[in-house]
């Protein structure tokens, strides 16, 4: 995957992803990830053995396996997939989460897959393998809003509030609830 930087017509600079095909080695995703266990969870934070959040987890383990990130992550609430207010714009003032849909309705924005797209290869979430980012909804017909990064067949790693970073079991319970998988690009 390399990524392009370019102009749009606002002015404004973008990322445009083009996959090569190449994926970094999951063996040094897992090593990577695991440097963060113990760290403890701080929303928006991404700092090994400072803090982090399930996102800056998935940032920090980008910046070490791929590369600088290739855009900043807008500021987001705790509450960013759940207070949309008109026109889709959260209500703390974060990103746009809601979209027109038919007949005028806001629907639900799949924010993170959005974004992980633009960098990453997607792949089902029945083809996640070990070294996989994966992204779970943590309720029923909700967006996905929660990542993690597979770390064997039956495990995971992911940054949870009051736990930090921590390796557990891949439950049927937290299995059932991944929605997306993607594979991070090869530096």
């Amino acid at each position: 995957m390399t990524n392009v930087v370019s102009n749009g017509r606002d002015g404004r600079q973008g990322i445009a992803s083009r996959c090569t095909g190449a994926t970094a080695d999951p063996a040094l995703i897992i090593a990577a990830a695991r440097g963060w266990l113990g760290t403890p969870y701080h929303d928006q934070a991404s700092l090994r053995g400072v803090g982090c959040d399930c996102l800056g987890l998935a940032r920090g383990v980008w910046r070490e396996v791929v590369g600088p990130e290739p855009f900043r992550v807008p500021p987001y609430s705790r509450d960013w997939g759940l207070v949309a207010g008109p026109e889709g714009i959260n209500r703390s003032g974060g990103a746009i989460e809601g979209r027109q849909g038919q007949a005028g309705q806001t629907g639900p924005r799949e924010v993170l897959a959005d974004g992980a797209r633009r960098m990453m290869p997607e792949i089902a979430p029945s083809e996640a393998g070990p070294g996989a980012l994966v992204l779970f909804r943590m309720a029923p017909r909700a967006i996905a809003k929660h990542v993690g990064v597979l770390t064997g067949p039956d495990s995971f790693l992911h940054s949870y509030e009051r736990l930090g970073v921590v390796e557990e079991a891949l439950t049927p319970s937290w299995r059932r609830r991944i929605a997306f998988a993607f594979l991070f690009p090869q530096r």
